[in-house]
């Protein structure tokens, strides 16, 4: 096991009804933020009203910003850099899922700062100040909601980085499992992904005597499993939504992590795929990560293994771990066919005619390698797309 520092400030507010304690949080740190959401949906629901009407009791004013989108925008970003600056605003509430919050993690930063917030995306420095972020959660997917991370996509040659840095935690997020329940289902599957997919890029870790962490993921993605045809086939089964929500937020909270090296390649390879077709993160990392785990899998196998045995039930043949292994990623593809995602390039409407493009992008030219499980070199990463045709 790795050293490790672990501390995550963000305060939870869990379960029915919460959205009405906005106003109160809120007001803790400012009575004039930014109100960051998306589309139509928070109004439809009834949700804008309710958290409008908690800021009204509470004294605080807002400037809104709509028109998230995701795979947000630096563009829209930009424009609330600008707003919090002109009104001085003191917070961003992000009312939606992780593209909006995000976005709002990303005008936090901007809004301290003279100069050009994609800057800190590209790597040349690093936040040193940032905009409180606040955040009542729509959508169990991205754990951005608790976590150090925003994603960015430039529509200036459709690149799509990320950033960390614990400035950007959010001071509190308001998770009431109940504002999921009229989400579309290829929107529940696409966070379920997600979620999936941030278990598994800890999960396969070079690290050894990580036993505690591995029980913990292995836990949350059977948990992640079991639940998903619940909320598909129920949307307003509250207890299994409430799993989910709550299983979303520790997969990314950095919790998992400790002591271990996560991986974090198939992410780095998605980015690319939904920074050019703008394919929903989730359905692009069901594509993607089958296609790493058959690339390499002889890397550890013993790891595969004992996934594919504690995750998936897969019986043990000692006489052929390679074919348990195996088994237990086609298990993954199942399940992800089951909630109703494609797992190849083309189930996203996509030919592979810019593989070499994604593959050169993403690695720099060339220049850096991705992962760290098995560090993956141009080549390397064009094979993988190459695998998910």
């Amino acid at each position: 096991m790795e050293n490790f520092e672990f501390q995550n400030p963000t305060k939870i507010i869990f379960g029915r009804g919460t959205e009405e304690k906005v106003g109160h949080e809120v007001a803790k740190y400012s009575t004039n933020i930014l109100l960051h959401y998306g589309g139509g949906s928070i109004k439809a629901s009834g949700l804008y009203e309710r958290v409008t009407a908690s800021l009204k009791a509470a004294g605080v004013d807002w400037i809104e910003l709509a028109g998230v989108k995701p795979n947000p925008r630096l563009s829209l970003v930009q424009e609330g850099i600008k707003l919090c600056k002109q009104h001085k605003l003191g917070l961003i509430l992000a009312v939606g899922g992780g593209s909006v919050i995000d976005s709002a993690k990303a005008i936090a930063m901007g809004s301290v700062i003279e100069g050009d917030v994609w800057d800190f995306y590209l790597g040349r420095g690093a936040p040193v100040d940032a905009l409180p972020v606040a955040t009542v959660l729509t959508i169990p997917a991205a754990g951005s909601e608790s976590s150090t991370g925003t994603v960015i996509t430039n529509e200036e040659g459709w690149l799509k980085r990320a950033v960390n840095s614990d400035l950007i935690y959010p001071r509190f997020s308001i998770l009431n499992p109940e504002l999921a329940f009229t989400l579309p289902a290829f929107q529940v599957a696409c966070g379920i992904a997600d979620i999936m997919s941030h278990l598994m890029e800890r999960y396969f870790t070079n690290v050894s005597h990580v036993s505690f962490t591995d029980h913990l993921l292995e836990a949350t993605m059977k948990t992640i499993i079991g639940q998903a045809p619940f909320v598909l086939k129920t949307p307003n089964d509250y207890d299994a939504w409430a799993e989910i929500m709550w299983a979303g937020t520790i997969a990314h909270n950095n919790l998992l992590n400790t002591g271990r090296v996560g991986d974090w390649a198939s992410h780095d390879i998605e980015h690319e795929i939904s920074g050019i077709y703008d394919v929903a993160h989730g359905a692009g990392l069901a594509v993607v990560f089958p296609a790493w785990m058959k690339h390499v899998l002889q890397h550890d196998l013993n790891r595969f293994v004992q996934w594919a045995v504690r995750v998936w039930n897969v019986e043990m043949d000692v006489y052929n771990p390679e074919a348990v292994a195996l088994i237990g990623i086609h298990k993954l593809e199942e399940f992800f066919h089951s909630i109703g995602l494609g797992t190849e390039l083309s189930d996203l409407g996509i030919q592979g005619d810019r593989i070499d493009e994604m593959a050169n992008k993403a690695t720099d030219g060339d220049t850096r390698t991705l992962g760290n499980f098995v560090k993956l070199n141009e080549k390397a990463v064009r094979k993988i797309l190459h695998l998910a045709e």
